[in-house]
């Protein structure tokens, strides 16, 4: 089934040239179809590639899902047109008495900040309130998910000795999950974030179960399946080349950043990167919206 994003989206073209099924709003209105219904609050700065990587993901599934585009009003995006977010974009404010089948939090690029020190905070945990009682279930990745579970149960975040950057193996903790169902006991998965979460603070949280974990990057999926809440610290969604782009800008910015593990054959940043990731990407986000979104399964009934 194809995805609904708003008419003329810059996504749309890059996302039909794959033959990733889209259709415009203005040609879906037209249509005697339910779709679900999804809210996706982006914090990150590239906003046009990481709305690309979200709708790419969701169009993968038989259900067919509208995506609403969310920008927080106190904070002034500097990477991306002011035309493009008025055009596409909403504020918390313009969707607030509208209730969604499903809510995703991207990573912000505020790591090394304590979480009242962002400025949007205050706004953000207005819509982690907000979506108490209008999402039916919500996805929160790299930071989101760290602002999530530090808003919902207190879990702090760390900062690490070290940047985690590149493709790291993962482990399956709990293969049984809906939301996990189908994904290999081992698969790769790009991490890129200065701090983490740690496994001791999670399970003293009864209603946290952890799905997922690295040896070398840590922790990975966190489900709270009560509230049917994913929290997500690592980056299915990315882009072949967007770790070689985060490299790159460190590189220029003078970081002497480590070359991410297990992305370019032989660690030579001259040859292309691998993808070992695609196709856990592809059916985490699937069993994200058929499990979780659509049938509930994680309510226990």
């Amino acid at each position: 089934m194809p995805i609904i994003i708003p008419n003329d989206l810059p996504a749309m073209k890059t996302l039909d040239s794959e033959g990733i099924f889209v259709i415009p709003q203005s040609e879906a209105v037209r249509q005697d179809i339910r779709a679900l219904q999804v809210v996706l609050l982006n914090l990150m700065p590239t906003k046009i590639e990481t709305e690309t990587q979200i709708a790419r993901l969701l169009a993968n599934s038989p259900l067919q899902v509208e995506l609403t585009l969310l920008q927080t009003a106190t904070h002034k995006a500097a990477n991306t047109s002011e035309e493009h977010l008025l055009q596409f974009y909403k504020t918390f404010d313009q969707v607030k008495d509208r209730k969604f089948d499903g809510l995703i939090v991207t990573g912000a690029p505020v790591e090394t900040l304590e979480f009242s020190e962002v400025d949007y905070w205050p706004e953000l945990v207005s819509i982690f309130e907000w979506s108490r009682t209008n999402v039916h279930a919500s996805l929160f990745i790299c930071w989101g998910a760290q602002a999530a579970l530090y808003h919902f149960h207190g879990v702090p975040k760390y900062r690490l000795v070290a940047k985690h950057s590149g493709v790291y193996k993962h482990r399956l903790l709990k293969p049984y999950a809906p939301v996990v169902r189908g994904i290999d006991d081992e698969f790769y998965v790009p991490v890129s974030r200065y701090t983490e979460v740690r496994k001791e603070d999670i399970e003293k949280i009864g209603v946290l179960e952890i799905l997922s974990e690295s040896p070398g990057a840590g922790l990975y999926l966190v489900h709270d399946r009560v509230r049917r809440r994913l929290y997500s610290f690592n980056h299915a969604e990315y882009d072949p080349d967007t770790l070689k782009r985060e490299y790159e800008r460190d590189l220029a910015r003078g970081l002497n950043p480590a070359i991410p593990c297990n992305y370019y054959p032989d660690d030579d940043p001259t040859q292309p990167p691998i993808v070992r990731w695609r196709s856990h990407a592809w059916l985490l986000f699937a069993n994200w919206l058929n499990y979780e979104v659509y049938q509930g399964f994680s309510r226990g009934v």
